[in-house]
C-alpha cells in the first residue's frame, strides 16, 4: 500500500487502489498489480510483492561469537554466508518466529529473543517487514522441546565467528547477504 504526505497535516495516508489484479501466489509471497493515482494526478500500476514478514535472528554465543549459517541459493547461483532467517508464518508472532527459527536453523534454543529493530529490505516494490532479534543463552533442544522440521530446501551449515571475522567477510565481499550487514550494523550500536 502506497504512503501519501497530506500537505499541512504531518502525517501519511495510505493511497487507496483502484483496481487490484493477483498475478502470482506462491508458498511465501504473491505478487499484484495495483492500479493508484500518484499525488500529482499520474496514474500507475505499480508492481507489489506481498510477503508475511520475517524474522532475523542475531544468534550470539555466551563468549560473544554470532552463529551464521552457510546455504545454497539459487537466485543468485551460490552458496551464501547469511543471519539466520525465515518467512513468518500468517499471523505468526515474530517473537514466537525467532524462537523457532532459530531451533530449525541452527538446531539451538534460545532462552532470550530481544528485539532490536525491523527494516524493509525493498520498499520500492516489496511490503516484506524484516524484524530483528538477537537470541541468547542457545542451548540444545531436550526432550519436551518442538521437534525441528526444516524447510525442503534447506541444506544448511551453521557457524560461529567473531563479530570482526564478520566485519572482514563484509569487507572482502564473502558476505553479500544484505541483511546480514543490517544486522551487523544493530548489533554493533548496542
Amino acid at each position: 500500500m502506497w504512503l501519501v504526505r497530506v500537505k499541512g497535516a504531518g502525517m501519511e495516508r495510505p493511497i487507496v487502489p483502484t483496481k487490484i489484479r493477483h498475478v502470482f501466489e506462491g508458498r511465501i509471497f504473491t505478487v499484484s498489480v495495483e492500479s493508484i493515482t500518484l499525488p500529482r494526478g499520474e496514474p500507475l500500476d505499480a508492481e507489489i510483492v506481498r510477503h508475511p514478514g520475517s524474522v532475523v535472528l542475531i544468534p550470539t554465543t555466551d563468549g560473544g561469537a554470532i552463529v551464521l549459517v552457510r546455504q545454497y541459493r539459487h537466485a543468485i547461483g551460490r552458496s551464501a554466508w547469511e543471519l539466520p532467517a525465515g518467512s513468518l508464518k500468517r499471523g505468526e508472532d515474530p517473537r514466537a518466529a525467532a524462537v523457532r527459527e532459530c531451533h530449525e536453523e541452527i538446531g539451538l534454543i534460545p532462552s532470550t529473543v530481544e528485539r532490536l529493530g525491523a527494516f524493509f529490505p525493498t520498499p520500492g516494490y516489496c511490503d516484506e517487514e524484516m524484524h530483528f532479534y538477537r537470541a541468547t543463552g542457545l542451548r540444545a533442544p531436550e526432550e519436551g522441546d518442538p521437534a525441528v522440521q526444516q524447510d525442503a530446501d534447506e541444506d544448511i551449515e551453521a557457524r560461529a565467528f567473531s563479530v570482526e571475522a564478520i566485519r572482514q567477510m563484509v569487507a572482502s565481499g564473502e558476505i553479500v547477504d544484505l541483511k546480514t550487514v543490517a544486522g551487523l550494523m544493530l548489533v554493533g550500536r548496542t
